[in-house]
Formats: structure tokens, C-alpha cells, sequence
């Protein structure tokens, strides 16, 4: 099976690996506990193949000690959830996503079992998730787990510490719930403890929606740049939703495309824009948002004939004007179009 993409090798994506907001800090590196994500487990001989027939990226070519950038959707081919997969084991599979979507997730998929022999469980309960960030936090994972860490979209298991590589930089870090008192301690003799939002802003400085339940069952992948990024397999077969997807991606032009943004005012998902374009019609949708030193930044879903001009308002027409921001990798400009950077 052919492998799955990984945007670090692709020359027109820039990685965030020195992170500046965490890196600028005395330690250069900070870290904070993410308790807007949960962690699903799959495990089981079927695991693997249970997953393929049910996720959009290819499941099958993800070796052990991998990971890659993966989404659950509706028939309608309709991201339910995105996430980053892990393959922790032969036969075992960590899923970190949002939070609140963890439970609804994870149920779903546990309806498709059937007689597959796999098990799905939300374990958000039991395992925290951390973010490390900034240019020492391979130095700084690398003595926590006793051996360095891992490459860009690698994940290394050790002392009951899950750590998955992220390739813009970022360091997904799980542990058990029960030791993160203790955790924190060790970390914070090695790195800045900072606020959560640090990193959803980190996140949307590299252009990585999260799909949560304020945005569940809108996008089509494509339209959050996830194929972009590497998170759709368009020659691993079928899965639930891949007939709408491959569609979108093989016929026709995408309407809408993820962007970046910057409002002084505050936001949520799921807010609405609107361009003069489109009148009272809204044409975009906030995805997520993170303070910023002068307001807030944001990533945000919108109708590609509304993008330009730097005319679109949150949450009504003739309201507060956004500024646009580039991403750090290129966007195909249509289907069969070569691509090219969209500013």
C-alpha cells in the first residue's frame, strides 16, 4: 500500500518547529495540560482493518510507532471528528481529538464493530493530554522517556507516556490522569507551565483545524484543508463517506477552503461570516480561536469567491472586518490546478 503523505517533505509547508510563542520563554520550551482533547483507544487483531474501512486516511500503511492525521465522517461524507492517529502497537491504535467529541466518537465507531475482533474505548477519563512546545522540547521529551523523542509524525511509548510528534513542531504528550500531579512537577523544572490557549494558537499558526461539537458534520475534508495535510487517502478503497469525498476532490471546483484570520474582537466556532459578496447570506464559518497579543486569531472555513478583498465580517453583515492571514503551505487553486500559494 502506498504511504500516506507527510506534509514535512513537502518544500512549500513551513514548519512551526521553533514554535515562538512557547520558544521565546527563559527555558525555551513551554508546556500546558489540553483539556479541550480526549484519547480513544482501538485495539484488537481486526484493529487495523476495522479502522480502514471507517477513517479517510490509510490505516493499513501506518506502521507501528507512527502516526497520521485522520477523520471519522458522516455518509455525507461530512467530517464528524479529525484527529491524530497513533499506532502505539501490531494490534493497538490511540485517537487524540477533541474532547467534547470523544464519548459521541467513540460510540459510533463501537457500532461498527460488529464481529470484528476490536475494541473502541473513550479513555479520556483515565489518560491527560499535554502540549509541548518550543526548541528544547525534544531535549525535554527525550529525558522524560528515556530515549529521544520521536520524529515528525512519530509516536514513542515508554514509562506509561504516549508521545506523538506533530510535523509542525508541536508534541502531543499522554499520560495517565494518576500521574500527572507528579508530571507537571518534572516539567516544570524543564519548561514554562502556560495556558492551554498557547497551543490552540500554535495550532492555528500552523493552519491544523480541530473539528468540535460546535463544528461536527459541516466540512467536507477538503474544505478544511485536511487532504492538504495529508489526513485523506484518496487510493486506500472504501470508507464511510469516501464516495462524497472523492467526488469532491476528482469533479467539480471546491467552494469553500480553511483560512487564517485575525479579529480585535472576540469570537467562538461556529460563528458566522459574511462578505458584501454574498449579502445577508453568511458565507464562512469560524473553526477555532486563540487569544493573540492584540486580539484573537483564528481559523475559519469560507467560500473561496469571498476570500479576497479583506472584506468579510463576524457575525454580521457590516460587522467587525477580519484580516486575512497566510497559511504556511500551499492550497491547490481548483481540481487538476497546479498548485499555488493563496495569500
Amino acid at each position: 500500500m502506498k504511504a500516506p503523505p507527510e506534509p514535512m517533505t513537502d518544500p512549500s509547508i513551513s514548519p512551526v518547529a521553533t514554535a515562538p510563542e512557547a520558544a521565546s520563554t527563559e527555558r525555551s520550551a513551554a508546556f500546558a495540560v489540553l483539556p479541550g482533547f480526549g484519547v480513544i483507544e482501538v485495539a484488537g487483531l481486526d484493529a487495523a482493518s476495522f479502522l480502514q474501512g471507517q477513517l479517510s486516511s490509510d490505516v493499513g500503511a501506518l506502521a507501528e510507532g507512527r502516526a497520521q492525521y485522520s477523520s471519522v465522517n458522516s455518509p455525507k461524507g461530512r467530517m464528524l471528528a479529525n484527529f491524530v492517529l497513533g499506532r502505539t502497537g501490531p494490534d493497538r491504535f490511540a485517537i487524540v481529538l477533541a474532547a467534547d467529541l470523544a464519548s459521541t466518537i467513540a460510540k459510533r465507531l463501537g457500532l461498527y464493530v460488529l464481529r470484528a475482533k476490536a475494541s473502541v474505548r473513550d479513555v479520556s477519563p483515565e489518560r491527560a493530554v499535554i502540549g509541548i512546545a518550543g526548541a528544547t522540547a525534544v531535549r525535554v521529551l527525550s529525558d522524560l522517556l528515556g530515549h529521544l523523542a520521536p520524529a515528525p509524525f512519530g509516536c514513542v511509548e515508554a514509562h506509561a507516556l504516549l508521545a506523538i510528534a506533530l510535523p509542525d513542531g508541536r508534541f502531543l504528550l499522554l499520560a495517565p490522569q494518576a500521574s500527572l500531579p507528579d508530571l507537571e512537577q518534572r516539567l516544570v523544572s524543564a519548561a514554562e507551565r502556560v495556558d492551554a490557549s498557547r497551543f490552540d494558537r500554535l495550532a492555528i499558526e500552523a493552519g491544523v483545524p480541530l473539528v468540535t461539537a460546535a463544528t461536527t458534520d459541516q466540512f467536507v475534508p477538503q474544505t478544511a484543508n485536511w487532504e492538504v495535510l495529508g489526513g485523506v487517502a484518496f487510493d486506500k478503497g472504501c470508507y464511510t463517506g469516501q464516495e462524497i469525498i472523492a467526488r469532491t476532490q476528482y469533479l467539480g471546483r471546491l467552494k469553500e477552503r480553511l483560512q487564517r484570520f485575525h479579529s480585535p474582537v472576540p469570537t467562538a466556532a461556529g460563528a458566522r461570516l459574511y462578505s458584501p459578496a454574498f449579502g445577508e447570506q453568511a458565507c464562512g464559518t469560524v473553526v477555532n480561536v486563540a487569544p493573540a497579543d492584540d486580539g484573537f486569531d483564528l481559523l475559519a472555513v469560507v467560500q473561496t469567491d469571498a476570500i479576497g478583498g479583506d472584506r468579510l465580517a463576524l457575525d454580521a453583515p457590516g460587522g467587525q472586518l477580519l484580516t486575512r492571514q497566510p497559511l504556511p503551505y500551499a492550497l491547490p487553486v481548483a481540481s487538476g490546478a497546479p498548485r499555488e500559494r493563496l495569500r
